[in-house]
């Protein structure tokens, strides 16, 4: 085997629980996952003083080259910092893009590294703290111990993966700015894809979900370790209150967590330098990264992901097995929109037996916003060591069905050197796919293609619509904010139902007929 060929050594992750007040600062956090990944491949802290590449997935509080937000410190540059927090003098230090395809793509790159010859030992990790900071603003708690631990005053690191905004002021103008507003028009449109009744398909949402809550209740690390029916997921209540139609709240991605979690990866001849015996060892033997078409609005579709399919082809490509060869998979899982677009452009049944959840999920196992795959990746190392020569899957997902990052991985160790294809030549398919003309002022008849409610603690608040006017364009609209309208949204299917579009200001409106 190639000495230079990548090896997963060592995984940690940890979520903490206690009083908000004294909660870790970010780059505390990240220590403590470092630590316990060291401790389990058996190097010990001063092994990571050897550390020669640090990449790190901010938190949600952070964004790239910045440091604070909310009012809540972050190191201007957790990697250096947690370097020095551990002894090590890395020569590459780096911080992803937002995205929740991050986890999975540092990886993706540490890996190409350390084939490269350019990286000996590196860490992959992230973390989040928006739990504690929400706390914290709550109580008035202050962040000055943070500021304390926070190093605010190093240079900004490079930043690795697309940095761009995940959607154009058009569609930010009209509602589609945030996750909870888009997933659920991915939703909306597959359950018309199938003509599934409203009723029909939250019973498939809930028995979808209630596996993963399964999962959570025997994870010590979830977040919500709680087993819940399909129906408790999917009814609403005073305690399951709709956020965007059709997702009650039970069927969100939580990022309010305290959580941190990171791999050690080496090359073969440094892991055999540090005595890491090779039952610990887990290889990466296939992997892929792309985008779809960036802007949501102008997709193929809302039911489908040509990301997910080929970077996953690629991966089982690379990795010389196919989907049925899976022990283990993990989905990214921040809504159902998500698992089943994944499984469907994976060619899995949506209640394939071996499941779709290692962790039980970001609504449950709980859903850092850039790292929540990190946690499927330690949590599938475990697994795979318990089953030596088994494979799993990990898929990683950034901003709205946008990144997307594929990792596949055994114990089993690889017969050909790793050589993981540029992402430029997915993405050259991709790009070439045809997609259709958006106007961003549409005048007259126009039909809907996908929609979604919008609701606040008091009710519904706001109807957007994704449209076709009469020249087969796409537009997306907001609906008149009455009662009866509103209603109207969620008591029938709204795909194929026309109507008349208009301007108020810089807004679209879409009267339903």
């Amino acid at each position: 085997m190639d000495e230079r060929t990548p090896v997963l050594i060592g995984a940690g992750q940890f979520t903490y629980r206690g009083d908000p007040a004294k909660s870790p600062s970010p780059t505390s956090l990240l220590k403590i996952a470092a630590d316990l990944a060291a401790d389990d491949a058996g190097i010990s802290a001063r092994g990571l003083a050897g550390l020669d590449s640090i990449v790190v997935a901010p938190s949600a509080i952070a964004m790239p080259g910045g440091s604070r937000s909310r009012g809540a410190p972050f190191s201007s540059n957790a990697a250096a910092q947690l370097g020095a927090m551990v002894g090590a003098k890395p020569h590459w230090a780096a911080l992803s893009a937002n995205g929740g395809n991050s986890s999975q793509y540092m990886i993706n790159t540490l890996a190409e590294r350390i084939a490269r010859g350019e990286t000996e030992l590196g860490l992959a990790i992230g973390c989040e703290v928006l739990g504690s900071v929400a706390k914290r603003m709550a109580r008035d708690v202050g962040f000055e111990d943070w500021l304390e631990a926070e190093d605010l005053s190093l240079d900004a690191p490079p930043i690795i993966g697309d940095t761009r905004p995940g959607v154009s002021p058009y569609e930010a103008r009209h509602g589609l700015d945030r996750p909870i507003n888009i997933y659920p028009i991915f939703e909306n449109a597959l359950r018309a894809r199938d003509r599934r009744s409203l009723a029909d398909h939250a019973i498939r949402m809930g028995k979808l979900f209630e596996r993963f809550t399964q999962v959570a209740a025997q994870n010590p690390h979830a977040w919500f370790p709680t087993a819940r029916s399909g129906e408790d997921l999917t009814t609403v209540s005073d305690r399951n209150r709709m956020i965007g139609f059709p997702y009650p709240k039970l069927l969100n991605a939580i990022m309010e967590v305290d959580q941190s979690a990171g791999v050690l990866l080496a090359s073969v001849k440094k892991a055999r330098e540090l005595g890491v015996p090779e039952s610990k060892w887990v290889y990466l033997h296939g992997c892929a990264d792309a985008h779809d078409i960036w802007h949501v609005l102008e997709r193929q579709d809302f039911h489908s992901s040509p990301a997910m399919r080929l970077t996953g082809q690629r991966a089982f490509e690379m990795a010389g097995i196919r989907a049925d060869d899976l022990r283990y998979i993990d989905l990214y899982s921040c809504f159902p929109s998500a698992v089943q677009v994944g499984a469907e452009e994976l060619g899995l049944s949506v209640d394939d037996p071996r499941g779709f959840t290692v962790t039980g999920g970001l609504p449950y196992a709980g859903g850092p916003g850039n790292n929540y795959a990190m946690h499927s990746a330690v949590t599938m190392v475990q697994k795979l060591r318990d089953a030596p020569g088994a494979y799993g899957l990990v898929t990683a997902n950034g901003w709205y069905l946008t990144k997307q990052s594929t990792g596949i991985y055994a114990t089993t160790p690889p017969t050909k050197p790793f050589e993981r294809e540029a992402p430029a030549v997915l993405q050259r398919q991709i790009d070439a796919l045809p997609h259709p003309e958006v106007i961003e002022q549409p005048q007259g008849a126009g039909t809907i293609e996908t929609y979604t409610v919008v609701h606040k603690r008091e009710g519904p608040f706001m109807g957007i619509v994704v449209g076709r006017d009469a020249n087969g364009r796409r537009f997306v609209a907001n609906t008149p904010h009455h009662p009866s309208t509103l209603a109207s949204l969620e008591a029938s299917e709204q795909i194929g139902r026309t109507g008349q579009v208009t301007q108020a200001g810089d807004l679209n409106i879409f009267t339903p007929d």
